[in-house]
């Protein structure tokens, strides 16, 4: 039989989603079993290629893509940042597989912070102790604040403590989240009093100079570090000691926290063998790892950002919006040809 002619079928309108649209659609456990379900199936590397950069003087570009390996869609996240006027733009145009029809163009700005912490709750979830958690923040913007609120979606918290170089922030970030989670939410006069004790250390703030925000040295058995904030060789968050103590280093992009990290180079040029400890994120959440070797290791959860976590994360959002009858349905497309 042979196969219908694609462009002769009706396109349904690209639907357009605005930063509101996505606020209004996000829910957080929704996203982690999104991303649970993605990272569970079969994933072949083509699949999700590494990201590039464009760059000129005072201006980057970044395209991350994926296919989503559980879904219908395919797609891309771009990321614009011009670095003098200190303003950056995200797009995620998502495509439907069977057609090449352009389903969204979504606003990747609060996909950026729902993907990121739900997929650090993904991987707390599977390497944190099964009890309420102590857990240390450090960091009072944006992503701490996102991954608190992604964590507490699966996990039951028994307290937090948190750590900005600014006393007012983390004092409003512990007023904010004991009123919105219940539970004891305290400031910390410093990273490493915020660190004592915790089962759980989310490092979510952009280091001064570069300066590791979290050293190996204040670590205690048991506990799970997630890092999320070195993402460039320029960029250190976590000091070589905590590379060289973990059990284990989860990644969501191995080959790119390995090379492109600016945590990982130092620790490569200490003479640090992280290689044998090194495992993808998708090894774990499906089952073929079993994380930490012993219940007193250190587990360190690393992240880059991975297109992957975009699509799935867009992908689900696109289906919500469908069902809720949010966005705005764009009067012209593009319109795929036969090839």
């Amino acid at each position: 039989m042979q196969k219908a002619d694609v462009t002769s079928q009706p396109t349904p309108p690209t639907l357009f989603l605005t930063d509101g649209d996505v606020r209004a659609l996000a829910d957080w456990r929704d996203a982690v079993e999104t991303l649970r379900a993605a990272y569970a199936a079969p994933i072949e590397a083509a699949m999700v290629p590494a990201r590039s950069m464009a760059r000129a003087p005072g201006f980057w570009l970044r395209t991350m893509t994926a296919v989503s390996p559980a879904g219908t869609h395919a797609g891309a996240k771009l990321i614009v940042a011009a670095l003098h006027s200190r303003r950056a733009s995200y797009l995620i145009p998502l495509f439907e597989r069977e057609t090449a029809a352009l389903s969204a163009l979504i606003d990747g700005n609060q996909v950026t912070g729902l993907r990121t912490a739900a997929t650090s709750a993904l991987a707390a979830d599977a390497l944190a102790p099964h009890h309420p958690l102590r857990v240390a923040v450090l960091g009072a913007g944006f992503e701490a604040r996102k991954h608190l609120q992604a964590l507490a979606s699966v996990r039951a918290l028994a307290s937090a403590q948190v750590f900005s170089p600014t006393p007012a922030r983390r004092e409003l970030f512990a007023r904010d989240f004991h009123a919105e989670l219940g539970i004891d939410v305290q400031a910390a006069a410093s990273p490493r009093a915020a660190v004592h004790g915790a089962d759980l250390v989310i490092c979510a703030a952009r280091s001064r100079d570069e300066t590791p925000i979290l050293r190996g040295e204040w670590l205690e058995p048991g506990m799970t570090v997630i890092s999320i904030g070195s993402t460039l060789p320029e960029q250190i968050e976590v000091d070589v000691e905590v590379i060289r103590r973990a059990d284990v280093i989860i990644a969501d992009m191995p080959e790119e926290i390995a090379h492109d990290t600016g945590d990982m180079i130092a620790a490569a040029q200490a003479g640090i063998d992280f290689a044998p400890r090194l495992v993808a994120l998708a090894d774990l959440i499906g089952g073929r790892h079993g994380g930490r070797s012993r219940p007193d290791g250190i587990a360190v959860y690393k992240s880059v950002g991975s297109g992957l976590q975009d699509i799935v994360v867009a992908e689900a959002l696109l289906r919500r919006a469908r069902e809720r009858g949010i966005g705005t349905p764009l009067p012209v497309s593009i319109t795929p040809v036969q090839k």
